[in-house]
Protein backbone atom coordinates (compact mmCIF):
# COMPACT_ATOMS: atom_id res chain seq x y z
CA UNK A 1 0.00 0.00 0.00
CA UNK A 2 1.26 3.64 -0.70
CA UNK A 3 0.50 6.42 1.31
CA UNK A 4 0.50 10.07 0.70
CA UNK A 5 1.16 13.14 2.82
CA UNK A 6 1.10 16.60 3.04
CA UNK A 7 0.84 19.82 4.75
CA UNK A 8 -0.59 22.92 3.50
CA UNK A 9 1.91 24.00 1.63
CA UNK A 10 1.51 20.87 -0.66
CA UNK A 11 -1.86 20.29 -0.86
CA UNK A 12 -2.21 21.08 -4.74
CA UNK A 13 -0.04 19.23 -5.79
CA UNK A 14 -0.90 16.00 -3.31
CA UNK A 15 -4.40 16.81 -4.62
CA UNK A 16 -2.98 16.32 -8.25
CA UNK A 17 -1.00 13.69 -7.74
CA UNK A 18 -3.62 11.69 -5.78
CA UNK A 19 -5.60 12.04 -9.55
CA UNK A 20 -2.48 10.92 -11.37
CA UNK A 21 -2.35 7.71 -9.75
CA UNK A 22 -6.17 7.15 -9.48
CA UNK A 23 -5.79 7.13 -13.57
CA UNK A 24 -3.06 5.00 -13.15
CA UNK A 25 -5.17 2.55 -10.89
CA UNK A 26 -2.56 2.61 -8.46
CA UNK A 27 -3.96 2.17 -4.55
CA UNK A 28 -3.19 4.99 -1.90
CA UNK A 29 -4.14 5.99 1.30
CA UNK A 30 -4.54 9.81 1.69
CA UNK A 31 -3.30 10.35 5.03
CA UNK A 32 -3.86 14.16 5.06
CA UNK A 33 -4.25 17.04 5.07
CA UNK A 34 -7.33 17.64 2.96
CA UNK A 35 -7.64 21.84 3.03
CA UNK A 36 -5.52 24.84 3.34
CA UNK A 37 -5.30 25.44 7.47
CA UNK A 38 -2.22 26.07 8.32
CA UNK A 39 -0.68 22.68 9.93
CA UNK A 40 2.73 21.17 10.59
CA UNK A 41 4.69 19.01 8.44
CA UNK A 42 6.15 16.70 10.86
CA UNK A 43 2.72 15.39 11.81
CA UNK A 44 1.92 13.93 7.96
CA UNK A 45 5.68 12.61 7.74
CA UNK A 46 5.32 10.97 10.98
CA UNK A 47 1.80 9.04 9.67
CA UNK A 48 3.27 8.50 5.99
CA UNK A 49 7.36 7.57 7.08
CA UNK A 50 5.95 6.24 10.50
CA UNK A 51 3.74 3.60 8.81
CA UNK A 52 6.88 2.58 6.21
CA UNK A 53 9.11 2.50 8.77
CA UNK A 54 6.67 -0.34 10.48
CA UNK A 55 5.89 -1.88 7.76
CA UNK A 56 2.71 -1.16 7.06
CA UNK A 57 2.78 0.44 3.79
CA UNK A 58 4.98 -0.30 0.80
CA UNK A 59 5.79 3.12 0.30
CA UNK A 60 4.71 6.47 0.10
CA UNK A 61 4.89 10.03 -1.49
CA UNK A 62 5.18 13.29 0.71
CA UNK A 63 4.45 17.09 0.12
CA UNK A 64 5.37 20.24 1.91
CA UNK A 65 6.06 23.79 0.55
CA UNK A 66 9.81 22.82 -0.41
CA UNK A 67 9.50 19.58 0.25
CA UNK A 68 12.44 20.27 2.92
CA UNK A 69 10.99 19.80 6.05
CA UNK A 70 9.13 17.21 5.27
CA UNK A 71 12.08 14.94 4.33
CA UNK A 72 14.41 15.86 7.19
CA UNK A 73 11.24 14.47 9.32
CA UNK A 74 10.41 11.30 7.40
CA UNK A 75 14.72 10.70 7.38
CA UNK A 76 14.29 10.51 10.86
CA UNK A 77 12.24 7.13 11.58
CA UNK A 78 14.28 3.23 10.73
CA UNK A 79 14.13 2.23 7.00
CA UNK A 80 12.79 5.01 6.07
CA UNK A 81 14.85 6.26 2.54
CA UNK A 82 13.11 9.72 1.93
CA UNK A 83 13.94 11.27 -1.17
CA UNK A 84 13.56 15.04 -2.61
CA UNK A 85 13.20 15.18 -6.19
CA UNK A 86 12.88 18.33 -8.20
CA UNK A 87 12.77 16.31 -12.02
CA UNK A 88 12.38 12.86 -13.14
CA UNK A 89 16.41 11.99 -13.12
CA UNK A 90 16.69 12.31 -9.73
CA UNK A 91 13.34 10.48 -9.02
CA UNK A 92 14.92 7.41 -11.28
CA UNK A 93 17.48 7.51 -9.27
CA UNK A 94 16.38 7.66 -6.42
CA UNK A 95 14.81 4.68 -6.59
CA UNK A 96 17.61 2.77 -9.29
CA UNK A 97 20.25 3.80 -6.86
CA UNK A 98 18.91 4.21 -3.36
CA UNK A 99 15.73 2.29 -3.20
CA UNK A 100 13.65 5.38 -2.11
CA UNK A 101 10.51 4.42 -0.34
CA UNK A 102 9.13 7.63 -0.01
CA UNK A 103 9.00 10.15 -2.89
CA UNK A 104 8.74 14.14 -1.93
CA UNK A 105 7.48 16.80 -3.14
CA UNK A 106 7.65 20.28 -2.90
CA UNK A 107 4.43 21.71 -3.61
CA UNK A 108 5.14 25.47 -3.78
CA UNK A 109 8.42 24.82 -6.35
CA UNK A 110 7.16 22.02 -8.63
CA UNK A 111 4.59 22.11 -10.92
CA UNK A 112 1.51 20.17 -11.42
CA UNK A 113 2.48 18.75 -14.38
CA UNK A 114 6.53 18.16 -13.85
CA UNK A 115 4.96 16.27 -10.55
CA UNK A 116 3.24 13.45 -12.75
CA UNK A 117 6.44 13.08 -14.66
CA UNK A 118 8.45 12.67 -11.47
CA UNK A 119 5.81 10.42 -10.03
CA UNK A 120 5.97 8.37 -13.33
CA UNK A 121 9.79 8.35 -13.30
CA UNK A 122 9.65 7.00 -9.72
CA UNK A 123 7.02 4.64 -9.61
CA UNK A 124 8.45 3.11 -13.38
CA UNK A 125 11.84 2.50 -12.01
CA UNK A 126 12.93 -0.52 -10.65
CA UNK A 127 16.23 -0.95 -8.09
CA UNK A 128 18.59 -1.82 -9.40
CA UNK A 129 20.40 -3.84 -6.37
CA UNK A 130 24.11 -5.51 -6.69
CA UNK A 131 26.67 -2.72 -5.78
CA UNK A 132 23.72 -0.11 -4.78
CA UNK A 133 22.33 -3.11 -2.42
CA UNK A 134 25.67 -3.00 -0.60
CA UNK A 135 25.52 0.77 -0.18
CA UNK A 136 22.40 0.42 1.53
CA UNK A 137 23.83 -2.25 3.33
CA UNK A 138 26.15 0.44 4.71
CA UNK A 139 23.46 2.83 5.63
CA UNK A 140 21.07 0.61 7.18
CA UNK A 141 24.44 -0.37 9.31
CA UNK A 142 25.11 3.42 10.36
CA UNK A 143 21.71 4.04 11.08
CA UNK A 144 21.32 1.02 13.45
CA UNK A 145 24.88 2.45 15.10
CA UNK A 146 23.29 6.14 15.39
CA UNK A 147 20.64 4.71 17.36
CA UNK A 148 21.95 2.48 19.64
Amino acid sequence: MMLLGSDHGGLQLKDSIAAFLRERGIDFEDCGTFDAESVDYPDFAEKVAGAVSRGEAESGILFCGTGIGISIAANKFPKVRAALVTDPFMAQMAKEHNNANILVLGGRVTTAEKGRKIVAAWLDTAFAGGRHQARLDKITALEQRCRA
